[in-house]
């Protein structure tokens, strides 16, 4: 990894889940952002790059997969995780075209946010 802080942007509608990551993210030594809603994280990401977003599928206004398509197109380089307490999800092909497999996809709650952080660490993004 280099010496730069990785910036992850969190993109959920419920304030204690973004909280929590937050947190935890930040402890693990990464810089994040964090927003409720699509459009608000495709303005963050216009105006500071990350380099990987965690995205919930259920949010206000512009769902999950429409932001992902979005911000892809805005940042081909970042890298997603879904976080989503939608049970069955799973990414529709033209999401799966931009390398978001199951393997990249973390149902609500869950228990050990470390898996997730295990995850982005071992992704090649991160690096």
């Amino acid at each position: 990894m280099s010496n730069r802080k990785q910036r992850i942007l969190i993109v959920d509608d419920e304030e204690s889940i973004r909280r929590s990551l937050r947190a935890y993210l930040e402890d693990e030594g990464y810089e994040v952002v964090d927003v409720g809603r699509g459009e608000d994280g495709l303005h963050v990401l216009s105006q500071q790059p990350a380099d990987v977003a965690i995205v919930d599928m259920r949010l206000p206004g512009m769902d999950g997969n429409a932001f992902v398509e979005q911000a892809h197109k805005l940042l081909p380089d970042m890298s997603f995780f879904i976080y989503t307490g939608s049970v069955g999800y799973k990414p529709p092909p033209n999401i799966q075209a931009i390398g978001i497999g199951e393997e990249r996809v973390f149902k609500k709650p869950l228990g050990d946010i470390a898996k997730l952080v295990d995850a982005l660490e071992n992704s090649q993004e991160l690096r």
